[in-house]
């Protein structure tokens, strides 16, 4: 419902802000270097991939951007046009630096899918209450950024209710596909997952009453796509 130049030029607005309040951790420091390295990996194999489809003008103006913060949080995300933050507190449970690109890749995959979209599409009918969407976007600032933040899990950890089913389905095999195109085996992610469901030590709602899949859902869908996975796995 949003037009992609007005998602990227809050998305601009948003990441600055956000980086404002949580100053990124410096380049010198090598988990930093870390995040920067996988993220360019992954950047390159997402354009690639874009490109070999057909797909380029997706991701039109994207000026990709790498940023660790100091939060002990389980969470990484990306907003439109290729800003993307790491949480410090995700790297215990990433571990390799496969994990991460795997997670990486996932949350690139909802931007380039354009998830937040259509979740803040779907929120702006909810909450701004039939109102204009010229209006909701022009007049209700608070608004608009609450959901824009909500929409790309801002700030929220991995495993919350922060997209569809279909739409995590959608970035799992999307983001094995970018880690795998990076140079990544995309059979770790599933020894990722397997770690993720041992950390959040299945504190999670039934599927049923779950966005997300459960983890035993994502694991066994991971494993059945692999061998398309591997068809793009760049050793």
């Amino acid at each position: 419902m949003i037009p992609e130049s007005e998602m990227m030029a809050m998305a601009l607005t948003n990441y600055s802000d956000f980086l404002k309040q949580n100053p990124a951790v410096s380049d010198s420091d090598p988990d930093a270097q870390l995040v920067k390295r996988v993220g360019d990996k992954i950047a390159q194999a997402v354009e690639d991939f874009m490109k070999s489809k057909g797909f380029s003008s997706r991701i039109q103006g994207y000026q990709w951007e790498f940023n660790l913060v100091n939060e002990n949080t389980v969470n990484a995300w990306c907003m439109p046009g290729g800003k993307v933050v790491v949480y410090s507190g995700l790297l215990p449970v990433t571990q390799t630096e496969a994990a991460l690109a795997c997670v990486m890749g996932h949350e690139i995959a909802h931007a380039v899918a354009r998830h937040g979209n259509e979740r803040m599409s779907q929120g702006l009918l909810v909450q701004a209450g039939g109102v204009a969407l010229s209006v909701a976007l022009s007049q209700k600032s608070q608004l608009t950024r609450d959901l824009f933040a909500q929409s790309y899990g801002v700030g929220s950890q991995l495993g919350m209710l922060k997209y569809s089913r279909v739409h995590e389905s959608e970035a799992d095999k999307l983001g094995i596909v970018f880690m795998a195109m990076a140079g990544y085996d995309p059979q770790e992610a599933v020894a990722f997952w397997e770690r993720m469901a041992a950390a959040t030590g299945g504190n999670k709602p039934p599927e049923l009453l779950s966005t997300h899949p459960s983890d035993e859902t994502r694991i066994k869908d991971i494993k059945a796509f692999l061998p398309e996975a591997m068809k793009y796995y760049k050793k």
